[in-house]
């Protein structure tokens, strides 16, 4: 059997990625997204084209900050609900 612990320090377990795509919402919802940033860019001038690159740019490391927090965030709870379970 193999160690979470050691899969995930391998990269073998990457849960932001596992976590994004699991439900049918979510993709469809992916789907809509790309549609609509696509319609939206064809009516950019080059100057709107470039602000908008670097909107997503902050948007992209703002979303990957968030997702570590809330990893870490959960992470700790799940080890808190665990250390509760074996001491009680």
């Amino acid at each position: 059997m193999k160690s979470n612990i050691n899969e995930l320090w391998h990269g073998n377990i990457v849960p932001q990625e596992d976590s994004r795509n699991n439900s049918k919402e979510m993709k469809e919802l992916l789907g809509y997204m790309a549609r609509h940033h696509e319609d939206l860019e064809k009516t950019f001038t080059d100057e709107q084209k470039e602000t908008f690159e670097k909107f997503h740019d902050c948007w992209d490391e703002y979303v990957s900050l968030g997702e570590a927090a809330i990893f870490e965030y959960a992470f700790k709870l799940g080890m808190q609900i665990a250390i509760e379970t074996l001491t009680e």
